[in-house]
């Protein structure tokens, strides 16, 4: 064979073995779309959750961080479940028996296969009643440059609050659900996710049927509640933390809100005493955003005010409008009227608290990501009569607030990351002080599997003839 021959083959040989070793490399399996997730309480119990190409074992090992030394041979071992999904595998693994106030060190994958995540860490609640937490919105990219900057948001919001307790997405992770968006967010995220726990909202582009049929996408990428507060859209679930109840809804549920969920909210919240009661939910309820005059937006408002008077909460987080707005105290979907306040020093820092006040202070952060939309003026009443706070982030940059609780005081504080220097401005401040707790009570409603049962025909044909109707008086207005 000539030297020719020989130099010939010998570049089809190498050429054979670097297209072998990337097509080896591109179907290798890995662990990816790490989470930590809040569930039942936040001193003993979690969810954990990742996806492999390859089917397999869910296993997860964690030990006390302080007892961390390098390696895994002393943690505890769980094993959960696998299910396929979109020709991926995710895997869940729920642990309810952590110790309160501690640092863990977990990782998550195969033992069989020795196939394992890198090191991760989660802290629990204390039981006290100081804590605080992060929440964002609307991250909704398309790019891996566009979360990577979103990211930038979340990095900001961690440099200016390191030692939160949890952060909440308030929903749309993604803008049009595919594999690649979810990979490109866990990606660009994992700084958090796999350090801090995390408190998923389904957002209406995370898993929708009416966004392009991807249901079930959003109980499939998070380990939350295992009863069947599940839907193809998303999940509804609540925690406690500290001395405060949180109740997270699922706002793509059966547009705009199913008479389950309702029964469900209503005994979940009147069933806890605690101090601070929380509401965080995708579709904004006060909002001078483009979707607001919508009729889903319209029914669920009058669906879901009532219930909030009723029932006592005292913040709702929302997403969905990528603008800024915050509410003074608001009840019967008017400004309270005489509320007293006092000025206090908190942590060095001089503010002015609502004392004991009256109704629901509902706040949209507007937009972690790179879509901001500006200020509807014509918005429906009385949404900017009861704004504190209305503006459109377009020039300011990704948005986040941080929420501290500290026994009797909540102070809430929203910030903006500048897009191209990254300096972190403070844009609102609000401060509530209360001076008397909460009383559980007693609720008789149906229970949320009953009621479906019974009541999810009549619901769906009563919001369908409320969707003709609001769409009717919409037109009438406009002809007028």
């Amino acid at each position: 064979m000539n030297t020719h021959i020989k130099k010939t083959l010998s570049l089809i040989l190498a050429v054979m073995m670097l297209f072998g070793t990337f097509a080896f490399g591109a179907s290798a399996d890995e662990v990816k779309r790490i989470s930590c997730t809040m569930v039942e309480n936040g001193e003993n119990a979690r969810g954990f959750s990742w996806y492999t190409y390859e089917n397999g074992n869910s296993d997860l090992q964690i030990v006390k961080t302080s007892e961390f030394d390098g390696d895994f041979d002393n943690a505890a071992l769980y094993t959960g479940s696998v299910a396929k999904y979109r020709d991926q595998y995710i895997h869940k693994v729920y642990v309810n028996d952590l110790e309160a106030g501690t640092s863990y060190t977990y990782r998550v994958g195969d033992a069989e296969k020795k196939l394992w995540s890198e090191a991760c860490t989660v802290r629990t609640d204390n039981g006290d009643d100081k804590f605080s937490f992060i929440a964002i919105a609307d991250v909704q990219a398309s790019s891996d440059e566009n979360f990577a900057h979103a990211a930038l948001t979340l990095k900001g919001a961690l440099e200016t609050a390191p030692e939160a307790d949890f952060i909440a997405n308030l929903g749309d992770y993604v803008n049009d659900n595919t594999n690649d968006e979810w990979d490109w967010y866990f990606k660009n995220f994992a700084f958090a996710n796999n350090h801090y726990t995390h408190v998923p909202v389904a957002g209406n582009h995370d898993g929708n049927i009416t966004n392009k049929l991807n249901t079930f996408c959003f109980s499939n990428t998070f380990a939350l509640d295992e009863s069947d507060n599940q839907s193809v859209e998303g999940v509804y679930y609540s925690f406690d933390y500290g001395n405060a109840h949180i109740a997270v809804l699922n706002t793509n549920d059966m547009y705009p809100m199913s008479q389950a969920q309702r029964n469900w909210l209503v005994n979940d919240m009147k069933q806890s005493d605690a101090m601070w009661k929380i509401l965080m939910m995708h579709r904004s309820l006060y909002s001078a955003g483009k979707n607001i005059n919508k009729p889903d937006t319209v029914i669920m408002r009058n669906m879901l005010l009532p219930i909030i008077d009723e029932l006592g909460i005292d913040m709702v987080y929302a997403g969905h409008d990528h603008m800024y707005l915050r509410t003074t105290q608001v009840y019967g979907d008017k400004a309270v009227e005489n509320v007293e306040y006092i000025t206090e020093t908190f942590k060095g820092e001089e503010l002015t608290f609502a004392l004991d006040p009256e109704g629901t202070v509902y706040t949209l952060p507007s937009t972690a990501g790179t879509k901001r939309y500006g200020v509807n003026e014509d918005a429906m009443k009385p949404i900017l009569d009861v704004a504190d706070k209305a503006f459109s982030t377009s020039d300011l940059g990704g948005t986040f607030c941080v929420t501290e609780i500290d026994g009797g005081k909540l102070v809430y504080k929203a910030y903006t990351v500048d897009d191209e220097t990254q300096e972190i401005e403070l844009v609102d401040t609000y401060a509530i002080k209360k001076t008397v707790g909460n009383t559980a009570e007693e609720s008789d409603l149906e229970d949320s599997i009953i009621s479906t049962i019974f009541t999810q025909p009549f619901a769906i044909l009563g919001a369908i003839i409320e969707m003709i109707a609001t769409y009717l008086n919409m037109l009438f207005d406009l002809a007028r």
